[in-house]
């Protein structure tokens, strides 16, 4: 393993552990992603005695700073392009109601234990006498090389003393693309009401990492499966299943859900726009209708979800800022351009919706893409050229018109201006109506023509010009 200790903090750390007659290991993240060929900018270090009091030799040595956290134990430091975080080799013990441990110094051998899952426990020796040995006492590797997430002790033990592991399990399997052995799958169902111990904050951290995989659905059926999405997620559980009446069904909206969410992971990595994948059919259940004539329904959903999505976000303790909102945005446009790809696409249809879109209709039409999930290759192909003709008609419109984040050319200031008025009902429906003008094509987006329109509706409902329109 000397190979991948090249950073120049590995010599020092290693000179001074002789020095100080004191045994230090790298362990966890950063010896698991030597053998998952990833980079890692974070190391850790565990040594056989206080953590802190080394952390600050080693900052000392390099003419560095250091910070401590005393409440850890631990203590940090920066040097050149790495992340180095000491601790003292831990031994812990854990009460049912809490999942804040009692901790003790112990050996190399009790911090192995207490790690998480076996690819994390792994660890590369780092004193002169044996440096770069690796120290594997439960089998991480074999389990790296069959793709396996397991825990080095019993997984009923080890999840009920940190349940918040159960969604790290999770996070694991679907970042690394590993399967969850099944002892350790039957240990989170058994341990499904532990869960509520753990902050929604950690939960939610570990939900966006999910979310932020390259496939999330092989964690959210993970999550469904085992029943922990039920506990911590429900609105999106009840997306699941199929209801058939007169032999007529409905897609199953949950595994549709994951199929749009999987695909819109293949062009961005934005973290909201993923969410929106989440939840542009929320509300689909609660907008469920059976119709003899035409089948199951959806009328409104899109509404309806957009209106779920504050509450939702504040359940998940989710940012309430403009995030939420761009997420509210897309779930209630999601229709839009699939209705726009269907018929033939007017400009005014096209105004409109640029007009509610703005600088988010990009991301609109990433979410409209990826929600294609029918088998039919016809149909998809039907859809993809249909959506590449609104894509053209939206920059044709845009060039043209320049409606996007619209701002009226006469102001609710110059029709007061204009007709010696107050603020009041007729500044407000003339500003309607010239905005409803320029979408629908009548008038251009200029201020010359919105000014002589102007004049023309307020003489229409009776009032005056008072003063110059130039």
């Amino acid at each position: 393993m000397k190979q991948h200790l090249q950073h120049p903090v590995f010599s020092v750390i290693s000179k001074l552990a002789t020095e100080l007659d004191v045994h230090a290991y790298a362990i966890g993240g950063y010896v698991r992603d030597i053998f998952l060929k990833r980079p890692s900018k974070d190391i850790d270090i565990v040594v056989l005695g206080n953590g802190i009091d080394f952390a600050e030799a080693v900052a000392a040595k390099l003419g560095i700073k250091v910070s401590v956290f005393k409440n850890f134990g631990t203590a940090m430091l920066r040097y050149q392009d790495v992340e180095v975080e000491f601790v003292g080799a831990r031994k812990e013990s854990y009460r049912s109601e809490s999942r804040k441990p009692i901790v003790e110094n112990g050996t190399l051998e009790d911090d192995q234990k207490r790690r998480d899952f076996t690819i994390n426990a792994l660890a590369i020796a780092l004193n002169s006498e044996n440096y770069g040995e690796l120290l594997d006492p439960f089998g991480g590797t074999e389990d790296m090389q069959n793709k396996l997430i397991r825990t080095p002790l019993n997984p009923v033990e080890t999840f009920s003393d940190d349940p918040l592991r159960m969604m790290r399990a999770i996070r694991f399997a679907a970042q690394l693309n590993f399967k969850i052995d099944d002892n350790a799958l039957a240990a989170i169902k058994a341990n499904l009401s532990r869960i509520k111990i753990v902050s929604q904050e950690r939960i939610t951290d570990e939900l966006n990492k999910i979310i932020l995989s390259p496939k999330p659905s092989t964690g959210f059926n993970y999550l469904f499966d085992t029943g922990l999405l039920h506990i911590i997620f429900p609105q999106m559980v009840a997306l699941h299943g199929v209801e058939i009446i007169n032999g007529k069904g409905h897609k199953d909206n949950f595994y549709h859900t994951l199929q749009v969410l999987d695909n819109i992971c293949e062009t961005t990595d934005d973290l909201w726009l993923r969410w929106a994948a989440i939840l542009h059919d929320i509300a689909k259940p609660a907008t469920k209708r059976f119709e003899p004539a035409h089948g199951w329904t959806f009328h409104g959903h899109e509404d309806k979800g957009a209106r779920m999505v504050p509450k939702i976000f504040a359940q998940l303790k989710l940012p309430l800022n403009e995030k939420m909102k761009f997420v509210q945005k897309l779930v209630q446009l999601h229709l839009r351009p699939i209705v726009l790809s269907q018929s033939i696409v007017t400009d005014s249809a096209v105004r409109r919706l640029l007009f509610e879109a703005g600088d988010d209709i990009e991301a609109l039409m990433l979410l409209c893409k990826a929600d294609v999930t029918t088998k039919n290759e016809y149909k998809v192909k039907k859809y993809r050229n249909n959506f590449e003709l609104v894509q053209q008609k939206l920059k044709d419109v845009e060039e043209r018109d320049n409606i996007r984040n619209w701002q009226p050319p006469v102001t609710g200031t110059d029709i007061m201006l204009i007709f010696g008025i107050k603020e009041g009902r007729e500044v407000g429906i003339i500003k309607n109506k010239i905005r409803e003008a320029i979408l629908e094509g009548e008038i251009p987006n200029d201020r010359e023509a919105a000014i002589a329109y102007t004049i023309e509706k307020g003489l229409e409902i009776g009032l005056k010009v008072a003063a110059s329109t130039n």
